[in-house]
């Protein structure tokens, strides 16, 4: 913390340095000094930054940032380039979690995988020895198809609630949508259900502070991510919970790409068809994503609740292959989801197929998506064709060459927004959540994943993606190698940005 507020302070001094050498008459002797000033900032950053041992490429990056963009610089990486921060920053909440998840696992015996084949069983030993979560057997699952599916499945569940309703979302809008949703949880806390919500507090600026005062009126307790107003200074809010959890009754839970909004039905004329994927959990599973829910919910509000629920009794569910969920972000172990990914692609034998809104692998992905091709597996990587945003979109772009010169496939989704994060390997493991394949939600953002390893779900997954490739064109090579200088600078200068994207 003392670390923090001496950066604030430095910000102060780089400005009033810039004001008072441009904008002012004083001496030279006083510029003079405020020159000296300002360098002794910079020195110090500069010292301090070299001291992170990052990559010698992104520490250096950071640098010219900081070198070039006088105060502007500094500011963007204080809020965008200090990844150390969730260090501190979380460091309390990372320690409760992990003493709770230990206490709480043991009450899930961990299963017996002998049904799975020998790559799905490599996975499965990672999985058990990296996750503080555990595999279950006594699980089931349900792809759910953009959001006329998800939302008609949400809604129908919700009205069956008799007990509590827990929800939790990055971006929760007040459009029809969101009404019709609110209303229903108003209805049920009225009559007698626990309604539990939380928003993410940046992603959901939309959410009017009317519509949480009319659940907060009839009973609900509601609470905001690390408010805006609460973490400017201290850079909180640049770390967003981008988990999207529905929990109805112990028994359903919903978790995947989609929030709660018009334009996730399509509605939005400037953004067009969205396409995406959600699923159903039933089982055991939903006891391991209440969990992460709950771990949340301490956060925000303050209250020892996880303790208090009672042991797992679901329904008993006939289990359909493994599943794991998979929490990450700043209250867990650093770059867990980078793992799982990586040790996911890497047990890969026959097939990897990808779709991300926001294609921005590190290194290690990279290298195991570029090996996999030079050893004949197939490798395909579906993203949109229009993104919601410049960087994002040229500095997917910019991977497309060196992925294609190896033989991997990549696919440009043009009927719409292609928002799901998806990852099918040998067509008998997948990955399905909300955690993109980019700097972010590797490193800032808190996310949950769920991992299918010998799962008859994973069939449908197959089916929409082969769907999604007849509404794609797949890159050529040479045509893509002659695309114009225009193109390939807007790449180019958009790749710089990628550890921070």
């Amino acid at each position: 913390m003392k670390r923090r507020r001496m950066e604030i302070v430095f910000l102060f001094i780089l400005i009033a340095s810039v004001y008072m050498i441009l904008f002012t008459q004083v001496s030279f002797d006083v510029k003079l000094f405020f020159i000296g000033l300002y360098i002794l900032v910079m020195f110090i950053t500069l010292f301090s930054l070299m001291l992170e041992n990052r990559f010698a490429h992104e520490t250096l990056l950071w640098m010219y940032v900081l070198l070039f963009f006088p105060v502007f610089g500094y500011v963007f990486y204080l809020f965008s380039g200090q990844l150390y921060l969730k260090g501190f920053l979380f460091r309390s909440k990372r320690k409760k979690d992990r003493e709770e998840w230990k206490s709480l696992v043991t009450q899930v015996s961990f299963p017996d995988l002998s049904f799975l084949n020998d790559h799905q069983r490599s996975f499965a030993a990672f999985a058990k020895n990296a996750s503080e979560t555990t595999i279950s057997t006594s699980s089931e699952t349900e792809v759910l198809k953009n959001g006329n599916e998800t939302f008609t499945e949400i809604i129908k569940q919700l009205k069956k609630a008799e007990k509590f309703i827990h929800i939790e979302y990055y971006i929760f809008r007040s459009d029809r949508l969101g009404t019709e949703i609110i209303d229903i949880l108003i209805e049920k806390a009225k009559n007698g259900v626990e309604v539990l919500f939380i928003f993410d507090a940046a992603g959901s600026l939309s959410l009017s502070n009317n519509e949480v005062k009319r659940m907060k009126n009839a009973g609900i307790k509601a609470y905001p991510f690390s408010p805006l107003k609460h973490g400017f200074f201290n850079q909180k809010f640049n770390f967003r919970n981008h988990r999207k959890i529905i929990i109805i009754d112990g028994e359903v839970g919903f978790v995947g790409g989609l929030n709660v909004g018009e334009e996730y039905l399509g509605r939005n004329k400037n953004i067009g068809f969205w396409r995406d994927t959600h699923m159903v959990l039933k089982g055991e599973a939903v006891y391991m994503l209440h969990t992460v829910f709950l771990l949340d919910w301490e956060y925000v509000s303050g209250e020892d609740v996880l303790q208090e629920r009672p042991e797992f009794k679901n329904k008993v569910v006939q289990g359909d292959g493994a599943v794991q969920v998979v929490a990450s972000g700043p209250d867990t172990q650093q770059g867990i989801m980078s793992d799982f990914y990586y040790s996911l692609i890497t047990n890969a034998t026959k097939s990897i197929w990808i779709a991300s809104p926001y294609f921005v692998p590190n290194q290690a992905i990279k290298a195991a998506i570029k090996h996999a091709a030079i050893k004949g597996i197939q490798v395909r990587v579906m993203v949109p064709a229009v993104n919601d945003g410049f960087l994002t979109q040229y500095g997917s772009r910019s991977y497309f060459g060196e992925l294609l010169q190896f033989g991997v496939e990549v696919y440009s989704y043009k009927k719409g927004f292609l928002h799901q994060k998806l990852i099918i390997v040998d067509g008998d493991m997948a990955s399905i959540g909300t955690a993109n394949m980019d700097m972010r939600s590797f490193h800032l953002n808190f996310e949950v994943n769920v991992f299918l390893m010998g799962s008859r779900t994973i069939e449908d997954l197959i089916i929409h993606y082969k769907e999604d490739m007849m509404d794609s064109d797949k890159l050529d090579p040479i045509g893509y190698n002659d695309r114009g200088l225009l193109e390939r600078s807007k790449e180019s200068f958009a790749r710089l940005f990628s550890n921070v994207l």
